[in-house]
C-alpha cells in the first residue's frame, strides 16, 4: 500500500490496481473564499497549488471516499476543502463510484456523483475490494459542531494490505478511542491542522488532542490537513517539533505535497 499525499486533507490510497481518492479539494491555488476572515490572515483558498505529480496520479483514481461534503443540504454551505466544485468535475466527468455518510447521499447524487456505498455508523460494508466500517465524528468542540456537517470517518480493510482509519474531521472523541481500540488499524490518518473560524472553538483536534490520538494508534500515523487553508494555524515544523518533544516523532509522517508514504 501506498499513500500519496496531495494536498491538506485530499490524498490517494494505492492497492494493487485500486488507487482510492479521498475528500478532493482539486482547484487552484486561491479558487476558494478564505475560511477565517479576522483571527487568521484572510487569504483565499487553497493557500498552495495541488503538487506536479498530481495530474498523473488522479488519472489512475478507481473510487473515492468523502468523509462529508455539505451541511443541511444546502448547497453554499458545501464544504469545500473536502469537495471542491474542481473535485466534483473530477467525480462526475469520470463516474467515480464514491462512498460517503448516507446523510450526504441524496445531495451528492443531484448534483451528479456517482454513490456507490451510501453509509451508516459501525455498519461495515463492501467497498472497492474490501471492507470499510465507518466511525462517527465530531466536527469540532463546543456548539460549532452542531452546523459543521458532522461526517464520518473510516476504517478501510483492503485485501492483503494493513488496515487503514482515515479518522476525518474530528475532535478526540468516544467514538474515536472505540475504533482505535477495538479496531485497532495498522495506519492511522489525523487531521492536525487545528481548523479553526471567525467564532467558537476549534473544529478539529487540538494539538493536545493530536499526540493523544498519536498515542492511542496502534500502529504508524500520517498526519495531514495543514499548510493549505487559512483557517489551520498548525503547520508541519510546529506539529513536528511537539512530536519530538513528546518523543512520539518517530511514530508519525508528516509528508509533504506530492510525498509518497510506502507501507
Amino acid at each position: 500500500m501506498k499513500i500519496h499525499h496531495l494536498r491538506s486533507a485530499t490524498f490517494i490510497i494505492e492497492s494493487g490496481d485500486k488507487f482510492i481518492l479521498i475528500d478532493p479539494m482539486l482547484g487552484a491555488k486561491g479558487s476558494l473564499p478564505p475560511f477565517s476572515l479576522l483571527r487568521f490572515k484572510a487569504q483565499k483558498n487553497p493557500t498552495v497549488d495541488l503538487p506536479s505529480n498530481a495530474n498523473d496520479l488522479l488519472d489512475k483514481v478507481t473510487h473515492c471516499l468523502l468523509t462529508h461534503s455539505n451541511t443541511f443540504g444546502i448547497r453554499p454551505l458545501q464544504h469545500a476543502d473536502h469537495l471542491d466544485p474542481a473535485g466534483e468535475a473530477f467525480l462526475t466527468a469520470r463516474n467515480i463510484p464514491v462512498a460517503t455518510p448516507a446523510k450526504d447521499a441524496s445531495y451528492l447524487q443531484k448534483i451528479g456523483l456517482n454513490i456507490a456505498a451510501p453509509l451508516m455508523p459501525w455498519q461495515a460494508q463492501e467497498f472497492a475490494g474490501g471492507t470499510i466500517t465507518p466511525v462517527p465524528c465530531q466536527h469540532g468542540h463546543g456548539w460549532i459542531h452542531k452546523v459543521m456537517a458532522n461526517g464520518l470517518g473510516f476504517v478501510l480493510q483492503l485485501p492483503n494490505e494493513p488496515s487503514i482509519y482515515i479518522s476525518g474531521d474530528t475532535v478526540f472523541t468516544a467514538d474515536v478511542k472505540r475504533a482505535l481500540s477495538e479496531l485497532k488499524p495498522d495506519i492511522t490518518v489525523v487531521a492536525a491542522g487545528q481548523a479553526q473560524m471567525d467564532v467558537g472553538q476549534p473544529l478539529l483536534m487540538a494539538l493536545d488532542e493530536v499526540c493523544e490520538f498519536i498515542s492511542a494508534s496502534p500502529g504508524k500515523v500520517i498526519a495531514n490537513h495543514m499548510e493549505a487553508l487559512n483557517h489551520c494555524p498548525i503547520d508541519r515544523k510546529t506539529l513536528a517539533a511537539e512530536l519530538e518533544r513528546r518523543g512520539l516523532g518517530d511514530k508519525v509522517s508528516i509528508p509533504q505535497d506530492g510525498e509518497a508514504v510506502a507501507f
